[in-house]
């Protein structure tokens, strides 16, 4: 199976893009199961997150308001020894801004956060996630790969997003009646030697159910 590059021209049926974070509103826009926002990692930044010790890579799982998104990755940073420099304040800068566009977009004011590095085939089948949307960002490594399926199997042609650009998908639980035929997986990197560093956001409505 081949795993290709979306392109304006070429990509799966129902994935918009986005050249610039307001034109994100096309998510909203019925018919839209996902929206990729297409921008070009910074050289310097993308080797260096590239070359970091993946004992340096922050992770973490917090819900959270999506203005406290800056100091708590902030803090991830510290805990996991990620160096101080400007290309780490440019990376929590990117998640913080991220949060802010997504919170916005669907209008909540909580996020579930979670940052993890991946090593594995984790979620290595394609699917559709149990909730209302998802925002996935794969700054370190192959991005998220996706394509249509109508008949419970792969799909036939498999694309992936770009590292670095931000890619939103509808759930399931997305309040539209009509079902969405796009999946995805976590690219299989088992035994490839690769760490992909991930961000996840999900919205919640009230983090009182998440305790």
């Amino acid at each position: 199976m081949n795993f290709e590059h979306a392109t304006r021209n070429d990509a799966a049926i129902g994935v918009a893009f986005a050249d610039r974070p307001e034109e994100l509103v096309r998510f909203l826009e019925p018919g839209c199961a996902a929206t990729i926002w297409r921008r070009q990692p910074d050289r310097d930044f993308q080797a260096w997150i590239n070359n970091l010790p993946p004992n340096q890579l922050p992770t973490g799982r917090v819900v959270l308001r999506c203005d406290a998104v800056f100091e708590v990755v902030q803090n991830l940073c510290d805990i996991a020894g990620t160096p101080h420099c400007s290309n780490r304040d440019m990376l929590v800068e990117d998640m913080s801004q991220l949060a802010q566009v997504f919170s916005q977009l669907l209008d909540v004011r909580y996020l579930r956060l979670r940052l993890g590095k991946v090593t594995t085939n984790a979620c290595r089948k394609f699917h559709i996630d149990a909730i209302e949307a998802r925002l996935l960002c794969t700054y370190r490594g192959p991005g998220t790969q996706y394509g249509i399926s109508t008949d419970g199997n792969d799909p036939k042609r498999v694309f992936a997003a770009p590292t670095g650009a931000p890619i939103l998908m509808r759930g399931r639980d997305w309040p539209d009646k009509q079902p969405s035929s796009l999946v995805h997986r976590s690219p299989p990197i088992e035994g490839s030697h690769q760490t992909r560093l991930v961000l996840v956001l999900d919205p919640v409505s009230d983090p009182g159910d998440e305790i």
